[in-house]
């Protein structure tokens, strides 16, 4: 049973009649989806993968997007951000105890897809750590026909000496009981809530910000700061175990801001070139959330994703007939 949660929808600025809903990972921990409709006839439902930090309404105006190209979305507050349960008595933390964990809210986001009732084929789309959390589903066998991924964190970007004392302090912090404390240089502020627009990482697009601060200042509940040592040493790992594999056999569609300065370029390069069935996209003076870019941008990276997602259901219909 899907009980009715908070939903922002004037924050959103989705698809009219959109929803929230709570819904439980296997291990108890309580989140949250939002169901952005699309039309009657809908070529199926995009399983949106939101970020670190991030939450169900910060999507609303993608959500619009692939509503006019004939998808439903429906997105998910993964555990420990959002309005979904935090792990910590410090809620601005970060957090999670296995990076495996997030496979659970994986599973339950799927269930829910099928107790709504949502339209096939599924599609999946992952940002940044909605990315790597998204690669692992797909080798996991995730039910979908085709993926697309915006700055995938199947790496984080440091310096050589940093990334040694970051696997170091992390794996030492986890071991001496302090995985619950802020990663080194980070804590407990929101960047979107504090940082200048002037310089910042995320966006070139001043109205693109301003929707992502008007949205976290109205509701603090939403504001996430640093992650915690834990989380840190679990991504690094989680990252490093997926370069070791090979890339899912389905479509694939890949944009990255040419001025990404967040998540590892090398190893989003690496990967897409062994994708067989994949193609990255570089978006130009992007910074790290191209889908947060001005309206035009977006509006041409969905209708992209629209078509590789459209010619990928248009396949696994003639598979269902042959």
């Amino acid at each position: 049973m899907l009980l009715a949660a908070p939903f922002h929808a004037e924050l959103a600025e989705g698809p009219e009649g959109a929803c929230a809903f709570w819904i439980k990972a296997e291990d108890n921990l309580r989140l949250r989806i939002a169901r952005y409709p699309g039309p009657v006839e809908a070529t199926g439902t995009v399983l949106l993968f939101p970020g670190r930090t991030e939450y169900v309404e910060k999507y609303g105006r993608v959500a619009a997007e692939f509503a006019r190209h004939g998808f439903h979305t429906l997105t998910i507050d993964w555990r420990g951000q959002g309005l979904a349960d935090r792990m910590l008595d410090d809620p601005r933390t970060g957090h999670v105890h296995l990076f495996a964990d997030y496979q659970k809210d994986v599973a339950a986001l799927v269930k829910a897809a099928e107790a709504l009732d949502l339209p096939r084929p599924f599609f999946l789309l992952g940002h940044s750590m909605g990315g790597c959390i998204g690669l692992r589903a797909l080798t996991n066998g995730a039910p979908v026909a085709a993926a697309g991924f915006t700055g995938p964190m199947w790496g984080i970007r440091f310096t050589g000496p940093v990334r040694q004392a970051a696997w170091a302090l992390s794996w030492s912090g986890a071991r001496m009981g302090l995985g619950h404390a802020y990663a080194p240089s980070t804590g407990p502020g929101s960047y979107v809530a504090q940082a200048a627009f002037a310089g910042n990482l995320l966006t070139t697009d001043r109205g693109g910000w301003d929707y992502m601060r008007r949205q976290v200042e109205a509701i603090p509940e939403l504001q996430l700061g640093g992650p915690s040592l834990r989380w840190l040493h679990e991504a690094l790992a989680e990252c490093l175990a997926l370069s070791r594999l090979p890339s899912p056999d389905l479509p694939c569609l890949t944009f990255m801001g040419s001025n990404e300065r967040i998540v590892d370029v090398p190893r989003i390069r690496a990967r897409m070139a062994r994708w067989p069935r994949g193609r990255l996209e570089l978006v130009q003076g992007g910074e790290h959330e191209v889908l947060m870019e001005d309206a035009v941008t977006r509006g041409r990276i969905v209708a992209q994703l629209a078509q590789v997602f459209t010619a990928a259901a248009a396949g696994a219909e003639d598979m269902r007939r042959a």
